[in-house]
């Protein structure tokens, strides 16, 4: 499984038989070079908030590939649909959905959006942006920064949660020399435990074994 990172929460993920985007935001848009890409099965959407969903960047993956699946909430959808873009509630084959709740940002914004948790391809987890979901594949795209929870509690996750591979995503907060301190403090702590981070960066995949 080939996986790559853009800027924020958004995955590209790739396998010889299937390609998926979860959570193509605005902080992402830029840094994605729709042109490059050759085929895509699937866009997922966690949640309506918009560095997880950009309706301007999912036109674009749309007008190159028209018969593409969108798969978000009741919310995200109804958003889309206001924008011209149809998307469905329920996981293509492959994908099931896991609790994984918005966590609270109140007195930010009073009320947390729909989330879904995404397991793919019985390999990969994505939880938006939540520190209260209890299950994971082996991979697991790990929010490290919010401001609706803490870098300490992501660590705790991992260690309670153990999965084999940490990808870190929801870390457009941070300076790039605050995501490399960070990235080797959290490097150290999994590696300790038995279980690889990867210190991504934009646009340059890694390769794990699924």
């Amino acid at each position: 499984m080939k996986i790559t990172k853009f800027v924020h929460s958004c995955l590209l993920v790739e396998t010889p038989d299937r390609v998926a985007i979860f959570d193509p935001g605005v902080y992402s848009a830029e840094a994605f070079d729709v042109d490059s890409l050759t085929r895509l099965d699937d866009i997922f959407v966690t949640h309506v908030h918009g560095d997880h969903c950009d309706p301007e960047f999912i036109k674009r993956l749309i007008a190159k590939f028209p018969t593409v699946r969108i798969t978000t909430t009741e919310e995200a959808a109804a958003k889309l649909l206001a924008e011209g873009i149809k998307a469905t509630t329920t996981p293509p084959t492959g994908a099931t959905f896991f609790d994984s709740p918005h966590e609270s940002i109140a007195p930010l914004i009073a009320t947390p959006p729909q989330e879904i948790g995404v397991h793919y391809l019985d390999a990969l987890s994505h939880p938006g942006d939540s520190h209260s979901f209890k299950e994971t594949k082996a991979i697991l795209a790990l929010p490290v920064q919010a401001p609706w929870g803490s870098s300490a509690r992501a660590i705790q996750l991992v260690l309670e949660l153990k999965p084999q591979h940490v990808l870190p995503i929801h870390d457009w907060h941070w300076r790039d020399e605050a995501r490399e301190l960070m990235y080797e403090r959290f490097e150290q702590v999994f590696s300790d435990n038995g279980i690889r981070f990867y210190k991504l960066q934009t646009g340059q995949p890694v390769e794990i074994a699924a």
